[in-house]
């Protein structure tokens, strides 16, 4: 059962056995793994999206506003610091196109960058928790900058339930300073929950259900998505997910690749 834990590993992100490559695509749970000392990983895809969020007047009435929204890619380069830290670096790609008007839109989102520091890992009890934070740093187009700065930041964990089925969650609070002439608002919660199965000894599935407060408020904005993951090897894996909103229309699919070059994982790394 090696082999197909491992494989599970990826869609929950829980370290087992050597495995190098633990990701953090393609659910929205981050992974409680931090990546090898002196180890780089990259991973990339592309998303595509379809949001309806809200209505405006028209001639004829309200008419609905749906926006479609391409991320090609969307690129997350992971480096090991230290055994249980390291550093992230976050750009994408975005084509956006509105129905208002058929307005469309493309360039480069704010850069991110950030770190992740593993908190807890006993293998024992098989669970590990870890600490994520991002700075948004406003260097992107002007149609997708955020124009000021702001911070993404969550705390992740996971348990290895048996050799074919574990659960990761995440729990976080994101803030954005406001632009100008705007009311500071006070930020958002977010959450999510990712149950992995393994089903062979290269692939696995995951559904998860994740969602935000937004300004802190009882606006609940909830989702839900399912994926696949495929291991080439135990460097390189591929993958591919689609979403949907629960209370709000909004759908996606996404696939990608994920990368890990560096030296091998050893328990005194």
């Amino acid at each position: 059962m090696k082999s197909l834990t491992l494989v599970f590993a990826t869609l929950i992100n829980f370290s087992v056995f050597a495995q190098q490559i633990i990701t953090d695509r393609p659910d929205q749970t981050e992974s409680s793994s931090t990546i090898s000392k002196g180890g780089f990983q990259i991973e990339s895809g592309f998303l595509l999206s379809m949001t309806e969020p809200g209505e405006i007047a028209g001639l004829e009435g309200f008419t609905a506003i749906s926006t479609r929204r391409v991320l090609a890619p969307t690129t997350l380069f992971r480096y090991g610091l230290t055994k249980r830290i390291e550093i992230r670096v976050l750009n994408q790609y975005e084509i956006k196109k509105s129905s208002f008007y058929y307005e469309k839109t493309f360039g480069f989102s704010d850069l991110e960058v950030g770190t992740k520091i593993q908190i807890l890992k006993n293998e024992n009890k098989n669970t590990e928790i870890a600490f994520l934070s991002h700075l948004i740093i406003p260097s992107g187009s002007t149609s997708f900058s955020n124009n000021n700065y702001a911070t993404i930041n969550k705390l992740s964990i996971s348990h290895n339930l048996n050799d074919n089925i574990g659960l990761g969650y995440n729990f976080g609070y994101n803030y954005y300073e406001a632009g100008d002439g705007a009311v500071q608002g006070k930020g958002d919660l977010t959450y999510s929950m990712a149950l992995g199965i393994g089903i062979s000894e290269n692939a696995g599935i995951y559904v998860e259900h994740y969602g935000e407060f937004v300004d802190l408020t009882t606006e609940h904005v909830a989702s839900l998505d399912m994926g696949f993951t495929y291991l080439i090897n135990n460097n390189f894996q591929l993958d591919f997910s689609f979403g949907a909103g629960i209370n709000h229309i909004m759908n996606y699919i996404s696939s990608g690749f994920s990368w890990y070059i560096g030296r091998e994982k050893s328990d005194s790394q």
